[in-house]
């Protein structure tokens, strides 16, 4: 397992030890690999490996990029090696689809461009059998609102792969109360929001280049998917957000504008497998990976091809009953819908996971407003796609789907609940708590006191912490703990365990561990 020191420094000193080939001759700014490494998208044999050069002298021009593979992190055993191309035209980013791998093994890599070496990864390629899987669940890393140490205590787990919710940047104008967390400033600052690709290039890259995000990247595989706040806040397919007025209200074409340089920007740094069309507004991130027999994980898009929020109320908290009449409602579209339901019917694993962005429990809130009526539901989230969401859990009941399990984040805050049909429990979901995203805290208590009653299927809530979950899958058992932190701070602080559950195979019960 590489060092912290390697993880943040990379291999530079090392450039002796099998070296890379001579680049171009360049006289190549100190250092050309400021955001670091990442991996992502694991096959039984193959990853993707990510990089992206960034500096200010570096020419706008097409640059050779060489990347080595090796089973030791001195890489004395390259395993695969070869040459890409970073264009000005995708901000110098690069994404490797290395192939030819053996399954279920651990591997180091690393870059070389115009004379300079990048920080060593360390990834691991999905096993075709298996009998155990780890892997973390993240998601809401609002810069702004504070550090994260959350990412120093991931980097140090012993996992397969993490899984990112959503929310990797936040599109807000400057505005922390730490001196060194305040947002780039984009183009037209006091919309708050990103508008250019410029904007969003420059977000992204304020994100990647925080130390404990990269030792967390550099140390696993990442499956990501975004949620809103990739492009703007509730956004719906080409709808932009309820309370925009003014100059931030776009209209569906100056959105798809917006959209279009929001996704090219993600694309450009994230080690994910998609086929980008510059300066098209869509952009297919709903995929699905198998870890053997073990473990089908189904990675949806809620953003992308979903109707509008139902109700028109602002902030998208309302009447739950707007989510129920909602029809003709969809998170996912029709198409999406489909390819989930093939995949849950012809899986051939023991678990099938479904990764998406938003809550699927049922959730009465109280009324954030204070005023009537006293209870609402936050119709962002599944309960303003009702139908949709009784439909999908019919069918896991109808089909027999095996063992069930949604993931969500979104709501900065910890929720494990059994998902019911009929009274009966289908399914489990796990929400995460936020990275650093702030969840009201003046609601931890009172959801706490309430959820016995109004929300019995909640097994645990905890809206006062942020961290991550880990998971530690077996054919016979899904455990689930709960890793926080004291404060978001400070950079570094102890990660520990608030809460355990698990989930025995064939029940769809929720058990304190």
């Amino acid at each position: 397992m590489p060092t912290r020191r390697q993880l943040l420094t990379g291999a530079a000193v090392a450039a002796g030890a099998a070296a890379l080939p001579a680049s171009a001759a360049y006289a190549a700014p100190a250092d050309l690999f400021p955001l670091g490494v990442a991996s992502g998208d694991p096959l039984p044999g193959g990853v993707i490996l990510w990089t992206r050069l960034l500096s200010n002298h570096l020419p706008d021009r097409r640059v050779d990029v060489e990347w080595q593979v090796a089973h030791d992190e001195r890489f004395r055993r390259i395993v695969r090696s070869g040459r890409a191309v970073a264009t000005p035209s995708l901000a110098h980013s690069v994404h490797v689809d290395v192939r030819g791998l053996e399954p279920g093994r651990e591997y180091f890599y690393r870059f070389r461009a115009l004379g300079r070496i990048s920080p060593t990864g360390r990834t691991r390629t999905a096993a075709k059998e298996t009998g155990r899987l780890r892997f973390g669940i993240v998601n809401c890393q609002d810069f702004q609102n504070g550090y994260w140490p959350a990412y120093w205590g991931l980097a140090a787990e012993d996992l397969d792969v993490v899984v990112h919710l959503g929310d990797y940047i936040y599109e807000y104008d400057p505005s922390s109360r730490f001196a060194d967390r305040n947002h780039t400033t984009p183009q037209t600052a006091g919309l708050d929001q990103l508008v250019t690709l410029d904007d969003y290039r420059a977000r992204h890259a304020q994100y990647k280049g925080d130390p404990a995000l990269q030792a967390a990247h550099a140390a696993f595989p990442w499956i990501v998917t975004w949620d809103d706040h990739e492009t703007e806040n509730n956004y719906a397919s080409l709808t932009d957000e309820i309370d925009d007025t003014g100059a931030r209200l776009f209209t569906k074409r100056q959105f798809a504008k917006q959209r279009a340089a929001a996704y090219q920007a993600y694309y450009e740094h994230m080690p994910i497998r998609a086929d980008l069309r510059p300066g098209s507004s869509d952009l297919r991130i709903f995929r699905r990976f198998d870890f053997g027999r073990l473990l089908r994980l189904n990675v949806l898009d809620t953003r992308q091809y979903r109707t509008d929020q139902p109700g028109g109320f602002p902030g998208d908290f309302g009447l739950a009953t707007a989510g129920t009449a909602n029809t003709n409602g969809t998170l996912t579209g029709a198409d999406q819908e489909r390819w989930l339901r093939a995949g849950l019917d012809h899986s051939p694993a023991r678990w099938n996971v479904i990764a998406q962005q938003v809550m699927m429990s049922p959730i009465k809130f109280p009324n954030p407003t204070g005023g009537v009526p006293p209870l609402v539901a936050n119709l962002d989230q599944w309960d303003g796609y009702a139908p949709q969401r009784a439909r999908l859990l019919d069918h896991l009941a109808a089909a027999r789907i095996a063992n069930p399990v949604v993931l969500a984040g979104d709501i900065h805050s910890t929720w494990f609940s059994e998902l019911l049909r009929n009274e009966r429990p289908v399914a489990v979901e796990f929400t995460a708590t936020s990275v650093s995203s702030d969840f009201p805290i003046a609601f931890d208590a009172p959801l706490k006191a309430l959820n016995p009653t109004l929300n019995p299927h909640v097994r645990y809530f905890d809206g006062s912490r942020r961290g991550y979950l880990r998971c530690s899958v077996t054919r016979s058992a899904w455990h689930t703990d709960v890793r926080t932190v004291e404060t978001i701070d400070v950079r570094e602080t102890p990660v520990t365990t608030s809460a355990s559950y698990a989930v025995e195979a064939g029940t769809a019960r929720l058990v304190t561990a």
